[in-house]
C-alpha cells in the first residue's frame, strides 16, 4: 500500500505530496524549496522515482529544478502547459514572487500507467490551465487534482488559458464520476470527498450528475 505524505511548500503554501512505497516515491508538485522532501526520502530510505506536475503555474514547479538535481528523477507535466513557463504566472517574478528555477520535462497524456506498482489512471482535466491533470488511484481511493478544485471551491480561471466552462466539465466529467468516497487532495487547502464536492460546493449546486 502507498502511503501519502503532505508538505505545504512555498509562499503560497502549496500541497506537494509524496506518495511512497517501502522503497520508492514519487513527488507531486513541488512549489518551493524541496529541502524538507530531500530530507524525508532520505530519513526513510526512499529513491525518488519521479517527479510529477498536474500543471504548469510557478506555484507548483518552484522545486522541480532543484529535486530533479539532487536525485536525478525525470520531471513529467502536460506539454500543452510548456507556454505558461514564458508568463509571470509560470515562470514567476511578478508580484514579488520568485522566479522559476529552468527545468527539463517529458510530457504526460491521459491514460493509465502504472506508478510505483499501483494502478494509476491519469486524467486529463482542463480549465484551470490547458493542460491540467489529475491522478487517480482506484487502490488508495484518491484523485489528485491540482488547482481545479478545493474543499467547497474552484481554481482560478482568470489566468493565460483558463475557463471556468471548461473547469466545470472537466469537474463533472473527470472527477465527480469517480466513487463518492474518494478522497480529493487539491493543490491548496484541506481534503475532501467526491461525494460532499457533489453535494456541497456552490459552483455546482445547479447542476445534475449521474
Amino acid at each position: 500500500m502507498l502511503e501519502i505524505k503532505t508538505f505545504p511548500l512555498g509562499v503560497l503554501q502549496t500541497n506537494c505530496y509524496v506518495l511512497h512505497s517501502q522503497q520508492e516515491a514519487l513527488v507531486m508538485d513541488p512549489g518551493g524549496d524541496p529541502q524538507r522532501i530531500v530530507d524525508y526520502l532520505r530519513d526513510n530510505g526512499l529513491s525518488l522515482a519521479m517527479i510529477l506536475n498536474t500543471h504548469l503555474h510557478f506555484d507548483h514547479i518552484q522545486g522541480n529544478a532543484a529535486l530533479a538535481e539532487s536525485s536525478g528523477a525525470k520531471i513529467f507535466a502536460p506539454e500543452e502547459d510548456r507556454f505558461l513557463l514564458d508568463t509571470e504566472v509560470g515562470g514567476g517574478g511578478f508580484m514579488d514572487f520568485p522566479e522559476t528555477p529552468g527545468f527539463d520535462f517529458e510530457d504526460l497524456k491521459e491514460g493509465k500507467q502504472e506508478l510505483l506498482g499501483h494502478e494509476c489512471t491519469v486524467l486529463s482535466t482542463p480549465g484551470h490551465t490547458p493542460g491540467s491533470l489529475s491522478f487517480y488511484f482506484p487502490d488508495l481511493k484518491a484523485v489528485f487534482v491540482g488547482d481545479l478544485l478545493f474543499q467547497r471551491a474552484v481554481g482560478r480561471t482568470d489566468f493565460p488559458g483558463g475557463s471556468m466552462e471548461v473547469l466545470k466539465k472537466s469537474a463533472r466529467e473527470k472527477i465527480f464520476t469517480l466513487p463518492g468516497d474518494t478522497v480529493i487532495y487539491s493543490g491548496h487547502g484541506p481534503q475532501s470527498t467526491v461525494m460532499d464536492e457533489k453535494q456541497n460546493n456552490p459552483f455546482f449546486q445547479n447542476s445534475s450528475f449521474m
